[in-house]
Formats: structure tokens, sequence, C-alpha cells
């Protein structure tokens, strides 16, 4: 009997940092050292007090559901960050607590969406935006962003592909590959659009060149997705959030109840003491991320990289190889197997990042000085 399979489903691809990574550890555990400046992963430690209030959390029991849209405490502290930090107001009951940022996507596609429904991005985007789509039943409506523009939306190509069949408008910042900020103008253009805004601020707190706006600084149509994972350097706690119109709230309560139950109780402890006291932690890691940064823009320019536009947040850099190869894919792969660091493929976020290639400094200086050593001395024998 013939296996059925979602046709959705079948048009989902490969998350091409995994595979290089999948890759770079067969290499390693056949004793390969591998320089890893594919993933984007912080290389430090939660806080001090994040670990002792998840471990309390753990000693004292706090190890079983908590209500469907989050520990009531930890709502309340993410409303007052959001008052502190961009001046908004946010109701504790407009927001949802997730396991990661990545439920909280699908959960705000599902809701708006229907079969047939279209959802823009940027091409390139973070490469999952699509896949997530697709899951949802809808069909991804890549808008290409270009180098010499920022890596902005064009205004008028975005009017341009809006049908009544739009449901949302994704818009990352600092953006993932590239690193690039949208401005207050940029959100309140996007939001005269009347479409909902799915703002994905994961990389907020990682910022040196700007300041980061939150797409609720100018509109309440939109659906604020955020987390720990980077700021705060607690990916494995898996610990995320969603801030969503009020209207919206009893259906995405429902299904967090359905899909989820809650997010994780001893990490919704550990997210409490991560907003009360890790902002120093928060501060010293961006300088040292920002040192990593200049380091690796000025290298790669040396070694023949083109970088149009310099990253003003997250860890990445969105590198032109152009000079090197058309094929980016098979050069990132080329890297890992001959000069052992993982990098990851420009198409990996679209057809628009063929011929570029994203480097993360979420690693230490040494390391990337190495990498980077690696990366130029097999440039030479190509």
């Amino acid at each position: 009997m013939a296996t059925k399979v979602n046709p959705n489903v079948e048009k989902m691809t490969s998350f091409i940092v995994m595979d290089v990574l999948e890759r770079a550890k067969e290499l390693q555990e056949k004793g390969v050292d591998v320089i890893h400046l594919e993933v984007g992963e912080p290389d430090f430690e939660p806080s001090d007090e994040v670990v002792v209030a998840g471990i309390k959390a753990f000693a004292e029991g706090e190890t079983h559901y908590t209500h469907s849209l989050g520990d009531i405490e930890l709502r309340r502290e993410i409303a007052k960050f959001y008052k502190s930090e961009y001046g908004v107001s946010v109701d504790e009951d407009n927001i949802v607590v997730t396991s990661g940022s990545s439920p909280a996507i699908l959960m705000a596609l599902q809701l708006l969406c229907e079969p047939g429904s279209e959802v823009i991005m940027t091409n390139p985007g973070y490469a999952c935006y699509k896949n997530f789509t697709l899951a949802a039943n809808a069909v991804p409506v890549p808008i290409t962003v270009k180098a010499e523009d920022g890596f902005q939306y064009p205004i008028e190509a975005l009017k341009a592909a809006i049908t009544p069949k739009t449901r949302a408008i994704f818009v990352n910042s600092p953006m993932n590959p590239t690193g690039t900020l949208v401005s207050k103008e940029t959100y309140a253009e996007i939001a005269k659009l009347g479409i909902p805004i799915i703002s994905d601020e994961i990389y907020h707190g990682l910022v040196y060149n700007g300041t980061p706006v939150s797409v609720l600084e100018v509109t309440d149509n939109a659906f604020v997705l955020n987390g720990f994972s980077k700021r705060y350097a607690m990916t494995g706690l898996r610990l995320g959030y969603m801030i969503a119109p009020k209207q919206y709230m009893k259906h995405i309560q429902t299904m967090q109840q359905n899909l989820a139950i809650c997010a994780p109780s001893m990490s919704q402890k550990a997210g409490i003491a991560a907003l009360r006291y890790g902002e120093d932690d928060v501060k010293k890691r961006l300088e040292i991320y920002n040192e990593r940064r200049v380091y690796m823009i000025d290298r790669l320019r040396k070694m023949g990289f083109v970088i149009e536009t310099e990253p003003q947040g997250a860890f990445y850099i969105f590198a032109n190889a152009k000079k090197f190869t058309n094929d980016c894919y098979k050069f990132a792969f080329d890297v890992l197997e001959n000069a052992h660091v993982g990098i990851t493929p420009g198409v990996d976020f679209g057809t628009n990042g063929e011929g570029y290639v994203r480097l993360s400094y979420a690693n230490s200086l040494d390391n990337i000085k190495v990498a980077l050593d690696r990366i130029e001395k097999y440039l030479k024998k190509c």
C-alpha cells in the first residue's frame, strides 16, 4: 500500500544549517576537529541567577503543569519588560508562554490561516518561516530583499504582493541571516497595509548599532515572538512567548491547552530570574559578541568576501561569496569537508541567498581566528 503524505509536508525543505551541523558531528565522531560557525546558538551559559532559580524550582517540586498561558509571575515580568524596554503597555493576559518561539510561530499561523491562505516573508529570510507556513496549509509568498537596500522590505513590492488571500506578513528584526534592523518608519509603513504582522523579535538584546523597535510601538495588529534562547543564552531550556491581540487570546489558549498544555515549569521559573537579574550579563555578552563581529567583518573582507550590509544585531554575518562560488550549497559543504569549518549556505534562507554564506560569531574569538585561518588556507588552494 502506497504511503500517503500531506502534500504540504512534501514541499518542506530541510533546514540546511542542521544538515551541515549533523555532517559536522559525523566528522567529529571520526576524530576530526570541526569549528562551528554554522549554528545560531550562544556559546555562553545562562546567568548564575537563572541556574539557581531552575535548580531551586526542581528541588521545591515546581515540576507540575502551570496555567496554559504560562506562570502568571512570568507573564507579569514580560509585561514589565516591554513597558521598560519599549514604553508599551502589554496585558499579562495577552501573553502565552511557549516551549521556545517556534511553537508560537506555528500557533500564530494556524490561528490566522486556512488552506490556500498566503503569508508574506522576505527572501532571504529565516529558513523555517516557509516551512511553518506550509505546516499551516498556507502558501509562502517570498519578497526579494536586496543588500543595496539593507535587506529591507521594498514597500511598493510588498503592497503589490498583497491579495485577498494574504493573512500575515513576517518581519524579523534583527534579521536572521543578515543582522539588519527594521526601522520604526518601516514598521509603520507595513502596519498601514492593515495585514497582521508576525514580528520575530528573538534577537532583541543583541544589537550593536541602532535601536531595536518592537512592532507594538506602532500597531496592536501584531503577534510578537520573543524568548530567552538568544538574549539570555537559554536555548536548551526551551522558553519563548507570544504577545497577541486580546481578541485572539481565547483561541490561542485553546490551541496551547491541546497542543502543548504548558511550557516547562522549571524553565518558567528560570525565565523570571533572567528578566529580573540577567541584564548585566546580557550587556557583558554583547561587548564580547561585538568584538567578534568587528574582527570577523574585517577578516572576511580581507579574504575577499563582500559584506554589503554590516550586521547591526544578532550574531551572524551574511557574506557575499560570489567571488569564490556560484553554488553556495556545494561551497559550504566543501569548506566543511576540507577546512573543517561549519558555515551555512545562503540558499538555506531563500533563493535570493545564492552566492552568500552565513557565518555565526557565537563562538570564541580564538576559535573564530582558527576557523578563518582554515577558510583562508582552503581558498588559496582553490
